[in-house]
């Protein structure tokens, strides 16, 4: 207990930094949100239930959820217990006070396929006299995993990638060929979306002439690979001390295909320390007019309180396509209404409501309900809820309703061309399913095309294909694509909205005037790098690249990067960097009401518009807010 107490009051810094054993961890205490969930749990209403997925690496085993807990007001004692299917592993009582330390058993959890699944149940008892507020829950806040145990060396291919990973290191030669860029960037964005929402840092290293491989191990929860493009074929473990690290080699025409395998379902059977793919599939999953909330990635929604609600997701990353013109078809079921209670579902997005219709004694949910696309955004919550009136007794006691939504409800779109919404919003769904990936300079912008394309991915639920080819090639495609130009951009068949000439001269979309520019000279000239969104009236495209400052660009590349939430965040058409100077979002589209923004800022962070001056150094000044708005990012609720 005294060595428990003592990790309690570690940093989470300090507690996740396991013992370096070459390469191997040891009995690591790691956050939750390194293993992809969520670093803090809400149980609400007197009995409240969450249900924890946890990766484990081989050789370990989960011992203890660390957390600290947080009662709401009014409560006397709370108890939570830890079930897997019907077998309850502990059963503890939750301390007094605010942020009291807490260790929950996992001891004796059956591991499966690399993971443990665990819900954990928390029972409220309220003060005598008072009702549990229903909008304060229990909390365990800054939540870890505690193992024990040595992780096992990877023997074989298929036991390469571990269930957790913090870091991967892709190394490819100083100079790569078309072939190496590109399996460098498909590697690159299938790790990230393997991974989910672990969000492991996946870094791009050169290798100098001559130079076989990392010069050292990887440290522990990292791996390390080498693309090469040899004529000799396969994906295998190059010998080394600690963790090997893997080599993906082959001749140009098979090298993307190699290193498709590492996160196929065929890696499984790659039993043996080297193996050849035969060819394997990369055909995107095709988008369908008509779906269903299970394939959606919802299996249904449920909810039982006084006042019952749900969150319905439509995420159009999910739909693989940019999309608009959403219907739902909500079905499902709610306690019937005693005659003596009145009630109505109300649906609403962002706090405004879109539909709304009395309850009846059926319990019947049978509705369609459509979406405006104003309100559309690449991931939009639905929300529905049972609103009700009458006497419920104390504390609403007499009265629990439950709300169901059934994961078969269909839900219909269209295509949207241009994306709805447009700008970042639209992006990575009006790229999908396959975009095309312009680089002409080398390692540099083979490692800017893999910090785009793995921010980029972070946002979709989908995996995102891609082919890396010139850049003019690129430009002159038919689908969508992202293109790395860092040293500055001169093909007139895409006009971006901010365009940079020479001697400082900025050529700027007007937002009173559609379709027409300004100009802009600076004095003296101002450097600065860009993410542009563009729509040319059959496909987006993603522009990366300066004027003539690819450090500047770098740098915006690095700021994206050093925080996940920073890409969701993004609105308006251009990202602008200059140095010295925090990024600013311009919009040439931004006509917005005020009741527009109210509701926007109900839905997702917004910056606010910075004052002419500031938009002036990022190369917006003099610009007025007919032209330019910016905004300050906030924390995302």
């Amino acid at each position: 207990m005294v060595l428990s107490m003592m990790s309690l009051l570690m940093s989470p810094a300090a507690r996740s930094q396991p013992p370096d054993t070459g390469g191997l961890v040891v009995a690591p205490v790691i956050p939750l949100g390194q293993l992809g969930a969520l670093s803090d749990l809400a149980f609400y209403g007197i009995q409240g239930t969450e249900t924890l997925n946890i990766p484990v690496p081989p050789g370990l085993e989960p011992v203890a959820l660390d957390a600290f807990t947080q009662l709401p007001v009014n409560v006397r004692s709370a108890t939570i217990t830890v079930m897997q299917q019907d077998r309850t592993l502990a059963r503890i009582d939750i301390p007094p006070g605010d942020r009291a330390p807490i260790v929950i058993p996992l001891a004796g959890a059956e591991i499966v396929g690399n993971s443990v699944s665990v819900t954990l149940r928390t029972y409220l008892l309220p003060v005598e006299g008072y009702c549990l507020d229903p909008t304060n829950p229990l909390r365990l806040s800054d939540g870890s995993i505690r193992f024990t145990g040595v992780e096992q060396t990877p023997a074989a291919v298929a036991d390469f990638l571990p269930p957790v990973l913090r870091q991967l290191t892709i190394f490819v030669a100083d100079d790569p060929t078309r072939a190496e860029s590109d399996a460098t960037v498909r590697l690159a964005t299938a790790i990230a979306a393997h991974y989910g929402t672990q969000n492991p840092e996946i870094v791009i290293a050169p290798l100098a002439q001559g130079q076989s491989g990392p010069t050292a191990p990887s440290a522990p929860l990292q791996r390390h690979i080498v693309v090469r493009e040899s004529a000799d074929v396969g994906v295998s473990l190059m010998s080394a001390d600690g963790v090997p690290a893997l080599l993906i080699a082959g001749p140009p025409a098979d090298l993307a295909n190699q290193s498709r395998l590492i996160t196929s379902d065929l890696n499984r059977l790659a039993l043996a320390s080297k193996a050849v793919a035969g060819p394997l599939s990369s055909t995107p999953q095709l988008p369908a007019d008509q779906t269903t909330l299970r394939r959606l990635g919802q299996p249904g929604v449920n909810a039982t309180a006084l006042s019952p609600q749900v969150g319905i997701g439509l995420d159009q990353t999910r739909l693989g396509r940019a999309a608009h013109d959403v219907r739902v078809h909500l079905r499902g079921s709610y306690t019937p209404l005693p005659a003596a209670i009145g009630g109505q579902l109300v649906a609403s997005i962002a706090g405004e409501v879109i539909d709304r219709w009395p309850a009846d004694a059926s319990g019947t949910v049978d509705r369609w309900v459509d979406v405006p696309d104003r309100l559309l955004q690449r991931y939009t919550s639905l929300g529905l809820r049972l609103d009700i009136a009458g006497d419920t007794g104390r504390c609403g006691e007499f009265q629990p309703l439950t709300l169901t939504i059934d994961g078969d409800s269909p839900v219909l779109s269209s295509p949207a061309e241009p994306p709805v919404p447009g700008g970042f919003q639209s992006i990575p769904q009006s790229l999908m399913p396959r975009a095309a990936v312009g680089v002409d300079g080398g390692f540099d912008d083979t490692r800017r095309a893999v910090a785009i394309m793995t921010g980029l991915q972070r946002l979709s639920a989908l995996p995102i294909d891609t082919e890396v080819m010139p850049v003019g090639d690129a430009v002159g495609a038919e689908g969508p694509a992202v293109i790395v130009s860092a040293g500055g951009w001169t093909d007139d068949r895409i006009a971006l909205p901010i365009a940079a000439g020479g001697n400082g001269e900025l050529t700027v979309e007007r937002a009173d005037s559609p379709g027409e520019t300004t100009t802009l000279t600076l004095d003296p000239a101002l450097g600065f790098g860009s993410l542009q969104v563009v729509h040319d009236g059959r496909r987006s495209v993603l522009v990366a690249t300066s004027n003539d400052a690819p450090e500047q660009l770098d740098a915006l590349l690095d700021w994206l990067g050093s925080n996940v939430e920073r890409w969701a965040d993004l609105d308006g058409t251009a990202l602008i960097a200059a140095a010295g100077r925090q990024p600013v979002v311009f919009d040439p589209d931004a006509e917005v009401t005020a009741e527009q923004q109210a509701v926007t800022s109900a839905d997702r962070p917004w910056w606010f518009w910075a004052s002419v001056a500031a938009v002036a150094v990022l190369v917006l000044l003099a610009l007025v807010a007919l032209l330019v708005r910016a905004k300050r990012p906030r924390h995302r609720q």
